[in-house]
């Protein structure tokens, strides 16, 4: 198997993939191989997103199948809010019980796209959020073009959660003070790579205290920009991840081995994964 390509000036050094989307059909063919090119790229540990029940359940094999390696969310994404059937809230909790899941979500609110409507998304927001204060798991946040109203819902219960991360963050300033506000982490992802719509999160990366600051590739999305040399398909895959690094460090002005042992070990810490 051939290394991925890297970064000029990125060493090989442990990270975590805080958000892989691996249950997704572009991955069914091939997912193997895909986290074969992960190991290869450093990246120790991941955690696969759950959408819905049954991705969530997907997402669960999958940690049990790469034990140490992978772990899994359990929640619903708003965009499948509308969707929900009677007793999705229980299947939720269940899946939460098993201690490969160590978050609650992919949940928020997403007024951009609005696949559900918005009381719907609402109400399975705060029903996550209630879930995962009782189940004493932290959350995995999801927030679009909302206008505040994520963080109105949020801030009421922040104080009961277990922590929880603003997953792939592209909000604005006023967005991120209240996200640390609430006791959140910020997630960052390939979105910082681009030069069309990533000036915003480029020039809030040094406010983001290094404390709360974790990386991500929400594979098969957001493929960065700066790869090179490009792939043939715009499929993102974890192995990308140290391209995500290397632009954070660059708007952070920071070395990127300190910044990948502190983005990894802010990692390990709030989803209680094994330390690299």
């Amino acid at each position: 198997m051939t290394t991925p390509a890297r970064p000029e000036g990125i060493p090989l050094v442990p990270l975590v993939d805080i958000g892989v989307n691996l249950t997704a059909p572009q991955f069914e063919n091939d997912r193997d191989a895909v986290l074969m090119r992960a190991r290869a790229a450093g990246i120790i540990r991941q955690l696969v997103t759950g959408t819905d029940v049954p991705h969530s359940v997907t997402a669960l094999k999958l940690a049990h199948r790469h034990q140490g390696e992978l772990f899994a969310t359990a929640g619903i994404h708003p965009h499948a809010a509308a969707a929900v059937e009677s007793g999705w809230r229980e299947q939720i909790a269940r899946l939460a019980e098993d201690g490969a899941v160590r978050a609650v979500g992919e949940t928020g609110l997403d007024f951009n796209r609005d696949y559900s409507p918005r009381p719907d998304q609402e109400a399975v927001f705060v029903a996550q959020l209630e879930l995962a204060a009782e189940c004493g798991l932290p959350v995995f946040l999801h927030e679009r073009d909302s206008g505040g109203r994520f963080f109105d819902l949020l801030e009421p219960l922040a104080g009961d959660l277990a922590g929880g991360v603003l997953h792939c963050f592209t909000g604005s300033e006023r967005d991120l003070d209240r996200a640390l506000e609430a006791g959140l982490h910020i997630g960052v992802t390939g979105w910082i790579c681009d030069e069309r719509r990533g000036g915003q999160l480029q020039a809030l990366a040094k406010r983001i205290p290094a404390e709360r600051l974790m990386i991500e590739t929400d594979a098969p999305w957001l493929l960065p920009r700066t790869l090179r040399p490009r792939p043939k398909s715009r499929r993102n895959e974890p192995c990308w991840l140290p391209w995500v690094l290397a632009m954070l460090s660059r708007c952070r002005d920071e070395d990127p081995a300190e910044l990948a042992a502190t983005t990894t070990g802010n990692a390990c810490r709030l989803f209680r994964l094994p330390q690299p």
